[in-house]
Parts: C-alpha cells; sequence; structure tokens
C-alpha cells in the first residue's frame, strides 16, 4: 500500500528498510486520489515505537492512507523527545473541526488506576464522543479498549491476580462477519496487560458482539454491531521483540514477573523469540481499513452532519 506519511517521520527509514511502499508527501500530492484519513492517537510513552508497528500493519492493502498522529496535551511525555512531538504530532484542538474516515487509540501502561484517575480522562473522553459524529469506524487497543467499553457501555475492567503476557491460541465466534473475513478457525496474538473485561458483561449489551476470545486470555475481540467500534485487548500490532522488551525491563526492575507464555522457543528466554502472530495482525488490519473504513466512508468526508 502506498503509505502516506511525513518525509522525515523515523518509521519511514525502518519501513523502507522492510520493503513496504511508503509514500512520502512530496509525490502523494501528485497523485489524484483521495487517500483514506487515518488518525492515531497515541498514548504509549515510547511514541515512535508505536508509531511504527501500527504504520507497518496499516502498510498491508492496496488504498491509500494518510496518517494525522496526536497525542494529549494533558499528560507530558517523558520517553519522547519534544521536537518529535512538535514535529509530527498535533493536539486534539488542532484537529477537532475535521472528520476522519478511522481513528486508532493506542494502549496505555496506566491499568493499576481507576479510569477517572487518569489525567486526561476527560480529554479521552471528549476525543471518544467527537469520534461519534467525526470519524466512520474507531478501532480502541488493550488499555484503549477496555476505556472505550467502559466509556460507552460501563463495562468495567478487573485487575488479575497476575499479568496475562505472552502469545495465546484464540477461537473465532463469528466467520461471517466482515472483520473476521479470512480468519483461521484458531489464531495467536499476544497480550500484556494485567486487567481483563469479562464475557458476562459483554454480553448484557445487544449493541456488542464478541467476535474472538481465548480460553487462557479471555475475551480478545468485541465489536460494535454496526463497526464503528472495535475494540481488541492485545497487541497484534507488537513488533518480534517487544514482549521480550517488556520482560527484560521488569526483570530489571526486579519485578516479579514471569516469562512470557508461549513466546521462546521452548520457554526459554535466552533463545530466540518464535513469531506467530504476524498474519493475524496483517488481516486484522487490513479488513478494519477494507470493511468498516473503506467500503463505508463517505467520499467528501465533510459532507453529512453524522456519519
Amino acid at each position: 500500500m502506498p503509505l502516506n506519511i511525513s518525509d522525515n517521520l523515523p518509521a519511514v527509514k525502518i519501513l523502507e528498510n522492510e520493503n513496504i511502499f511508503v509514500m512520502k508527501e512530496t509525490r502523494a500530492v501528485h497523485q489524484d486520489i483521495r487517500p483514506l484519513q487515518i488518525l492515531i492517537f497515541n498514548l504509549m510513552p515510547v511514541k515512535i515505537t508505536t508509531e511504527t508497528q501500527i504504520l507497518r500493519l496499516l502498510s498491508n492493502t492496496p488504498l491509500q492512507v494518510e496518517i494525522t498522529l496526536i497525542y494529549t496535551k494533558m499528560h507530558l511525555s517523558k520517553n519522547t523527545p519534544k521536537e518529535h512531538l512538535d514535529a509530527f504530532y498535533k493536539t486534539f484542538d488542532d484537529i477537532s473541526i475535521h472528520k476522519y474516515d478511522g481513528m486508532i487509540i493506542t494502549g496505555a501502561p496506566i491499568e493499576h488506576l481507576d479510569f477517572e484517575e487518569v489525567d486526561y480522562w476527560e480529554e479521552m473522553v471528549r476525543i471518544m464522543d467527537w469520534a461519534d459524529t467525526h470519524v466512520t469506524s474507531t478501532m480502541f487497543i488493550c488499555w484503549a479498549s477496555q476505556a472505550g467499553l467502559y466509556h460507552h457501555y460501563n463495562i468495567p475492567k478487573y485487575m488479575m491476580n497476575e499479568k496475562m503476557f505472552g502469545v495465546f491460541n484464540h477461537r473465532i465466534y463469528n466467520k461471517t462477519n466482515l472483520l473476521t473475513r479470512g480468519f483461521d478457525d484458531e489464531f495467536l496474538a499476544p497480550h500484556s496487560r494485567y486487567t481483563e473485561v469479562r464475557k458476562e458483561d459483554i454480553e448484557k449489551i445487544k449493541d456488542l458482539e464478541i467476535l474472538a476470545d481465548s480460553e487462557e486470555a479471555g475475551i480478545y475481540l468485541v465489536t460494535s454491531k454496526d463497526l464503528r467500534r472495535i475494540f481488541i485487548t492485545g497487541h497484534s500490532e507488537y513488533d518480534p521483540l517487544t514482549l521480550k522488551s517488556e520482560y527484560d525491563r521488569d526483570i530489571a526492575k526486579g519485578l516479579d514477573i514471569k516469562i512470557p507464555r508461549n513466546y521462546y522457543r521452548n520457554d526459554d528466554p535466552h533463545q530466540i523469540p518464535l513469531v506467530k502472530w504476524r498474519s493475524h495482525a496483517s488481516l486484522l488490519f487490513s479488513n478494519w481499513l477494507n470493511y468498516c473504513v473503506y467500503q463505508v466512508t463517505p467520499y467528501v468526508l465533510e459532507n453529512g452532519e453524522k456519519f
């Protein structure tokens, strides 16, 4: 896919070295194509890493996609250079008058907090409500999925006894749903979280459908019936070594963390991790872009009062 991003974004060189077609702004302006406008609300502390992971998956489609990055102005980022934020990011106030084909809201390592205790919760709520009238379909990842389910449907999150950490097998509930089109009967995806949402709470909401879960990791993929809200509790976007870096970090901090399950060869952290979720991740993101965004979004975004 021609991925239309800023010429100087650090992800450009990384993706080009992986033989991924990146269309820089200087070339894109000469093409008479209306690209999909995708907003990425990046809540992760190491923003450059998360940008690259998501952009890699958005590249797996023939559609042209133009990316806008935003971050919360209510929380000071300590792990991303200010120069990077100033150069490539906007705030919600900068973009709120526009409409977008799709939005991705990332996870955030703040699960120990109640939602209302998060310093940018009010800003988050404002953006989620704004999306109802300004975004065709929104994808919520990990903590954001719990935040979205809580805000829109009053579904609580629960602390677990230990971290759900590793790569887990999942099963499909509905093979005919557009989002799961082409999925295998079972697939693998990473999880890295201390909290969960529960099946019995979700099943009470008529507007929601559970599309996939895991016997070990629980709920994985939930959508609104109209596919305008996509909730993913895991991290299909993770790079091969992301779980390793999280494990090494926690070990260095002296935390009581178990080896990520089903990840290292023979569960030996001295061996190279096995990557077993790439095909699922690519299909999930390409299905979302195609069926939930491209096929239903208006050609002229600014037309119409509400999606």
